[in-house]
């Protein structure tokens, strides 16, 4: 045929399948612009007629409507952009059938390649007819994108479209001629970029490197194959212009062979092009070529890398220390837990951290475990699987702690998956120690259940429930307090900004105190709590906040705050003190009555050689001193001098009677820690706008829920309870009412009907009108609470509505009265729940993202320069206002180092709940059951609790300098009162009058007439004012 044509014939053999192309897209453009075009002028000329006929300029409107109201085409386009767009499973069968199809032209397109020989251009007539009609599809698929592009125009000059332009109509002129041209057929590798969809609809790609992989396979493989077939075209066909022609054999391998070696820079020179087309397209392929082989190949290198480090094995070292972190694995969670392990560990990192994910880190995660590569790796697979417990070597890890997604949707799920880990890890591993997170309480009935779970071992649970609501509790009872035990406990309190409402600066310096543990030394044996807790702060300059007891044959021990009069201690006593470092706690350990009774200097306390040291009591003493801790005798207790001032104190038949306390109207449940009541009815709790004890309340603490009927419980049970803790007389207990949605609060109803003096109200603190119902002005407290309700992108607007439900609350307060200083705070009853007469309410608001402080906060100076956001969340937590569940994040460090600080922070936050008070709960399936054992009631009683106490003309009194220390030393003496924090009002101007905490102040502290202090108190303390 091309010796019949000649090259004339040739070359016009190329245009008759190469111009009906160029026809149909430029004469396809050109209608589209030409229409345009037309549209827009027939509309502006339509326009300027009808505003000329009907001056009435709003009658324009219905008519510029129904002109363009073309309904049917709009659902018809709709239909078929869906069905295009593969969210039906027609359209996904329709897309991956669309891509087979261009797989099988492209392959046609190789067939052909291997038979054309000397350009011969005869085609087999049964792949003639495959092919015409995979195109005849194409062109109707052609159509039905067409149909639904909102923008013809982009339609047109898309890629895909080009192709099809540049392929269809050539198949159509060799069915017609009979005679085929190879032509721009190539053009079909470039379909290929669909590879990674297909993929995803298949389910074959799933995580983010499987589809990382496969786009970049993608666009290697089409840029080959088409930039290949482009060569051999113009190499074999020849510059159209020169004569004689100057083209070369090339088959199709061998220009893939020079495209490849082009990419890569090598360059042999063996095979090279000879015509113009191909040296112009070579001059811009090598630049975009070299581009796309520089970054192709060392990401795929890196991605199979990283994946096949991921599934390695980790190699055990005798004697290096390494633990397991596995469960939500994320940017934010690793990124809080290595902040918080190496705040703990003070830098010098002495453990190895494995991390344990089920998917495969992102690249901001990735960087991050580059950048700790010297003590984290990073290992894929899941703790549910053996041989993935295995790799990683669980059964000698020293620990393996489980993080949980705080702001998870399915909290429910989200603590079952997490305790299913636990399940796997004790079955396989029984002997490692597992520190878990999870969400709601109620979820912790499933882990004594696991065989090998054993919190005598260093188990432990920490419940962000639990702990936040019981932090919050606290804080409506206690101002301040949950700031407090945040600084002291987890440390997350920014020193400058306390220290910039400090008078006395110079008295502060940059100490921070917190809480720790170590034994006391034999030395204390047989003597009180109280002689001992003086003997530290006087002479050791220590704060003694509570021992560790031990008794019964399983090692079974308890946690006592401030214990009474009755309790001994015995040898290898643990103490819990609030002190800078361990240094300073030790002289504790070391102290010697024969030694240091003269010593004057604390720091010169160190061991002796000494052997004067008490012998250990036998085990059997030890059991009778705490069995008589909790019994109270018939009878008088003994007498000390830390009583000998107290109010009178009767025991009548083995009860305990505190003055001022109706023992009838006393109803505690079965562990007797709790006070307890019949289940009341929904309808009795729930108040109205007309009830006469919603018009008399007074004095109470109202809680503003968040939530509707299909959200997350919050767990309100964990609320009440330390509220309703029995070491409060009756009288003390305040009521509480529930401000919320009333289809949530039914939900909550349930867990919470047996505890007294619960109230429902059916509103919103959005609204001032609910807010003045419920006599927001009057109350004690205010809590504002939220459930996780739905995913935001943005985390300022997580916390909208419990922001707003603050500034409500705090635009009804009443205007800050002349009264002096002195009146800010008046009691009624030594106890935890006095009753405060505040300038203002105090508010304590849940932040699920603490930045978000900065929209309640009001502790700055609005003419100063504006603080940054953690300036403004550290001066609203110091003001005790906000408490964010970030604060507890530390605590899963703080548990691995040392699991009795979680025990402690539990008993202050929970009025003394405990691992083995939960399972008795357990067994007894539940708490809310009432029981007669009045000896039990009066040994769980008899514990300390927690309050916030004025200076007192009694603890002025006699003091020396009236600092810290001595008022420390007259409450312990007088009354034994455990102080161990001050709350004082901020400097002037502060006309909110906000106070800031002061955890463990020096003892040369000078007091204020209006500090307030944190203190223990013993149960058995009820007083006036006169204290």
């Amino acid at each position: 045929m091309i010796e019949k044509f000649g090259f004339t014939g040739a070359l016009y053999f190329q245009l008759a399948f190469i111009v009906p192309s160029l026809f149909i897209f430029l004469g396809g453009l050109f209608t589209i612009l030409a229409f345009r075009l037309a549209r827009y002028a027939y509309g502006f000329i339509l326009e300027q007629i009808w505003r000329k006929k009907v001056k009435n300029k709003d009658a324009w409107w219905p008519y510029q409507r129904k002109q363009s109201s073309v309904y049917w085409i709009r659902i018809f386009s709709t239909q078929v952009e869906m069905m295009l767009s593969a969210q039906t499973s027609m359209g996904r069968v329709l897309v991956i059938l669309v891509f087979l199809l261009n797989i099988g032209s492209l392959v046609i397109y190789f067939v052909d390649l291997t038979e054309r020989q000397d350009f011969k251009i005869s085609f087999p007539d049964s792949i003639l007819f495959i092919d015409t009609g995979f195109n005849a599809f194409f062109l109707l698929y052609f159509g039905l994108r067409l149909v639904a592009a909102d923008d013809k125009l982009r339609f047109w000059l898309e890629l895909n479209s080009l192709v099809d332009f540049f392929t269809i109509p050539p198949v159509f002129v060799s069915y017609y001629l009979k005679k085929n041209w190879l032509g721009l057929r190539f053009l079909r590798a470039l379909r290929l970029l669909e590879l990674p969809r297909i993929l995803q609809f298949l389910r074959i790609t799933k995580n983010n490197y499987s589809i990382k992989l496969s786009k970049l396979f993608a666009v290697f493989l089409s840029t080959w194959l088409t930039a290949a077939g482009f060569i051999h075209l113009v190499e074999n066909n020849g510059d159209p212009w020169v004569h004689p022609g100057n083209s070369q054999s090339l088959s199709y391998f061998e220009c893939m062979y020079l495209v490849m070696v082009t990419m890569s820079t090598v360059g042999y020179g063996d095979v090279v092009v000879q015509t113009a087309l191909g040296r112009t397209f070579i001059i811009f392929f090598i630049i975009g070529g070299l581009v796309l082989f520089a970054n192709f190949i060392p990401e795929v290198v890196e991605i199979i890398e990283s994946h096949r480090s991921y599934k390695s094995s980790y190699e055990v070292v005798s004697g290096k220390k390494y633990i397991v972190v596995c469960g939500n694995i994320t940017l934010e969670s690793v990124t809080a837990f290595l902040q918080d392990f190496l705040l703990q560990d003070k830098g010098n990192v002495c453990t190895e951290i494995l991390f344990l994910g089920e998917s495969l880190p992102s690249l901001e995660l990735e960087a991050v475990f580059k950048c700790c590569s010297a003590y984290t790796t990073f290992f894929y697979g899941s703790a549910l699987n053996f041989e993935d417990l295995k790799r990683v070597g669980m059964g000698s890890a020293s620990a393996c702690l489980i993080l949980a997604d705080v702001n998870s949707l399915q909290p429910y799920t989200e603590d079952t998956s997490n305790i299913m880990r636990v399940l796997s890890i004790k079955n396989n591993y029984p002997n490692t120690r597992v520190i878990l997170q999870i969400i709601q309480s109620c979820n912790k009935a499933y882990l004594p259940n696991i065989p090998n779970w054993d919190w005598r071992t260093g188990d432990s649970i920490i419940c962000f429930a639990e702990l936040k609501l019981g932090f919050i509790a606290q804080s409506c009872l206690v101002p301040g307090l949950s700031t407090l035990l945040t600084n002291l406990f987890i440390g997350k309190e920014n020193s400058e900004t306390k220290r910039k409402y400090v008078e006395n600066k110079m008295l502060l310096k940059d100490e921070d105190y917190k809480v720790i543990t170590f034994q006391l030394s034999s030395d204390f044996a047989g003597m009180t709590f109280i002689e001992v807790c003086r003997l530290c702060f006087v002479k050791l300059n220590l704060v003694l906040l509570g021992i560790e007891l031990k008794f019964g044959s399983q090692g079974e021990s308890t946690i006592l705050i401030n214990p009474s009069v009755q309790i001994k201690l015995h040898r290898n006593t643990m103490g819990f003190f609030i002190a800078r470092s361990l240094a300073e706690v030790k002289r504790a350990h070391f102290y010697c009555k024969a030694c240091h009774s003269d010593i004057e200097d604390p720091e010169q306390i160190k061991k002796c050689q000494c052997k004067g040291r008490l012998h250990s009591k036998p085990f059997s003493e030890k059991l009778k001193f705490y069995q008589e801790s909790l019994r109270i005798s018939d009878g008088h207790p003994a007498k000390s001098r830390s009583f000998g001032v107290l109010p009178p104190l009767s025991f009548v038949d083995g009860d305990l009677d505190v003055q001022g306390e109706d023992n009838s109207r006393v109803i505690l449940d079965s562990t007797g820690r709790f006070h307890w009541c019949d289940s009341v009815p929904l309808q009795e709790a729930l108040l109205s706008c007309k009830d006469e004890a919603l018009l008399n309340l007074q004095n109470h603490i109202l809680v503003c829920v968040f939530g509707d009927a299909n959200s997350p419980l919050i767990g309100l049970q964990d609320f009440v309870m330390p509220l309703r803790a029995s070491n409060f007389i009756y009288h003390e207990l305040k009521d509480i009412v529930f401000l919320g949605s009333l289809e949530y609060l039914q939900r909550e109803w349930k867990f919470i009907q047996n505890f007294p003096k619960l109230w429902l109200f059916s509103g919103s603190a959005l609204s001032c009108a609910d807010l003045r119902a419920v006599n927001v002005q009057h109350c004690a407290a205010c809590a504002i609470l939220s459930s996780n309700t739905t995913a935001l992108s943005n985390p300022s607007l997580v916390d909208a509505e419990s922001i707003l439900a603050t500034l409500n609350v705090r635009s009804m307060q009443r205007k800050p009265s002349s009264s002096p200083l002195e009146t800010v705070f008046r009691t009624r009853a030594l106890g935890n729940q006095s009753e405060p007469c505040y300038k203002r309410i105090p508010v304590t608001t849940e932040l699920k993202s603490s930045p978000n402080a900065q929209f309640i906060n009001q502790a700055f100076d609005i003419s100063s320069e504006i603080p940054d956001q953690d300036q403004l969340f550290s001066t609203a937590a110091c003001t005790g206002d906000i408490f964010s569940d970030s604060c507890l994040n530390s605590l899963l460090s703080i548990t691995y180092y040392n699991h009795h600080i979680l025990a402690l922070l539990q008993t202050l936050v929970t009025s003394g709940t405990n691992p083995a008070l939960e399972e008795q709960l357990l067994e007894k399936d539940s708490i809310l059951s009432r029981s007669s054992d009045k000896m039990m009631h009066n040994a769980s009683r008899a514990r300390s609790k927690l309050a916030l106490l004025p200076l007192s003309k009694r603890l002025l009194t006699g003091a020396m300098e009236n600092s810290f220390g001595d008022i420390y030393c007259r409450a312990l003496d007088l009354f034994g009162i455990l102080c161990f924090g001050l709350y004082r009002l901020m400097e002037e101007p502060n006309p909110c009058k906000n106070r800031f905490v002061i955890a463990r102040p020096r003892s040369d502290l000078k007091m204020l007439p209006t500090d307030l202090l944190f203190c223990v108190v013993p149960f058995n303390i009820a007083t006036t004012d006169d204290l």
